[in-house]
């Protein structure tokens, strides 16, 4: 049998908003797909034919004929056209599965268009899965009852990915995964609740294997799970022997960016920023919006919290590191004043290179229940569920006023950095 794979599409920054791709510098829009399918397709045996469809870039062959097991891996976003699949697909008499963070979070809404659910890791349940749909009998649910044991992973089949670049698909670099599961609750993650509160870390032989495949194609690797890397000794100690490996690895970077936030960035001490720069990291994505410095930092009444924030950017700085930063607007205790005081900020701080996101409500996350609960989500058109658009109703300023202020960042802050434009393309490439 065949098992067909489909990442479907959706809209990110770009897409939505195209008039501002006037102002901003990018050279590409489409980022590499998630792990998800990857790291499924490395557990499908031999005898299964694997067929991969990334929906932003081709055709998913709904037409296509023969024996086959459509498997679709979605988040909030894609949500909307994910559906749209398996309807196309089970009308033409497929067996459609459905897993991703969408369809652990929202398994009735899913399982109303599919055959079969994944609720959490799949890996587990995977070869259940497999062997189901060759008898043609597909259980409404599959639940890994235990975390999964990340030692006994494959490395992810990201080469599935990279066969589809091309002239309007060819990313600098691709996810690595370095964990599984987080203790904190973040108001806006869904983390703990798809993949447990157990942090598991990969072994450090499992990371490099997943960075050496890369590198064996000319590409690199982005490391964005901020925890694995700096949350407690024991992780921090890990990623310290990731580093040192890196370093002796090559003199060319392995790693485009790590993802941080900015009270990370205070609490890392000196050496180990030193070891950062010495295993060729020259980038962070530093995200905002969700930690007490960014959240109070740009409300103009938490002085504390604004000179944190100056102390961080200014921290990366000292040691090489450029600090991507991404900015969320729309948090409980922004005005109508927050875009301004952000792009002060940005200039004071010289940050070159940053994003900018409306506070979404994913399903399933602290904030979806407790705006649920006050009756402020707008709508559940999940494709509008981006960072892109407004989907609840602001504290204090109107919907619209949040939405004229995303779109005003993007434009001043880039509108003052023309000479963006003239870097290469390494150094002013922004995923947007």
């Amino acid at each position: 049998m065949k098992v067909k794979f489909v990442y479907p599409a959706f809209q990110r920054h770009a897409e939505a908003h195209p008039e501002l791709l006037d102002c901003v510098p990018c050279d590409e829009y489409f980022g590499p797909p998630s792990l998800g399918i990857a790291s499924i397709a490395a557990m499908t045996p031999d005898d299964w034919e694997i067929d991969f469809r990334d929906d932003r870039l081709e055709d998913v062959g709904l037409d296509d004929d023969g024996d086959t097991l459509v498997a679709l891996s979605f988040f909030t976003a894609a949500a909307k056209r994910g559906l749209e699949l398996c309807d196309a697909f089970r009308a033409r008499g497929k067996q459609v599965v459905v897993g991703g963070i969408f369809p652990t979070m929202m398994p009735e809404v899913a399982a109303q268009h599919a055959d079969a659910v994944v609720v959490g890791e799949g890996e587990g349940v995977w070869h259940e899965v497999l062997r189901d749909a060759k008898a043609g009998q597909l259980k409404p649910r599959y639940r890994q009852q235990a975390p999964f044991e990340v030692c006994k992973l494959p490395l992810p089949r990201v080469d599935l990915y990279m066969e589809k670049e091309g002239r309007n698909f060819s990313p600098d670099d691709y996810p690595v995964q370095n964990s599984r599961g987080c203790p904190m609750r973040c108001s806006a993650c869904v983390l703990p609740e798809q993949m447990g509160r157990k942090m598991r870390l990969f072994p450090v032989e499992h990371v490099l294997g997943q960075i050496d495949q890369l590198a064996a194609r000319g590409k690199r690797a982005s490391l964005t799970e901020d925890t694995a890397f700096f949350f407690g000794n024991g992780a921090r100690r890990r990623f310290g022997e990731l580093l040192d490996a890196l370093a002796e690895r090559s003199e060319e970077p392995l790693v485009s960016y790590i993802g941080v936030s900015m009270p990370l960035i205070l609490v890392t001490p000196d050496d180990f920023m030193k070891r950062l720069r010495a295993a060729g990291v020259k980038m962070f994505y530093l995200v905002g919006g969700f930690d007490p410095i960014t959240q109070g930092a740009f409300t103009g009444k938490d002085d504390k919290a604004l000179q944190r924030a100056y102390d961080a950017i200014k921290k990366s700085h000292d040691h090489g590191i450029e600090p991507y930063t991404s900015f969320l607007v729309g948090n409980e205790d922004d005005d109508a004043g927050v875009f301004d005081r952000m792009l002060e900020f940005g200039d004071r701080a010289k940050i070159q290179k940053a994003e900018f996101a409306v506070r979404t409500p994913y399903p399933g996350t602290p904030q979806w229940h407790q705006l649920l609960a006050e009756d402020r989500i707008l709508h559940r058109d999940w494709s509008r569920y981006n960072d892109a658009h407004v989907v609840f109703e602001p504290k204090h300023m109107t919907a619209d006023e949040l939405m004229q202020g995303y779109l005003y960042l993007w434009r001043q802050f880039y509108s003052s950095r023309s000479h963006l434009e003239e870097l290469g393309h390494a150094e002013r490439t922004i995923q947007f």
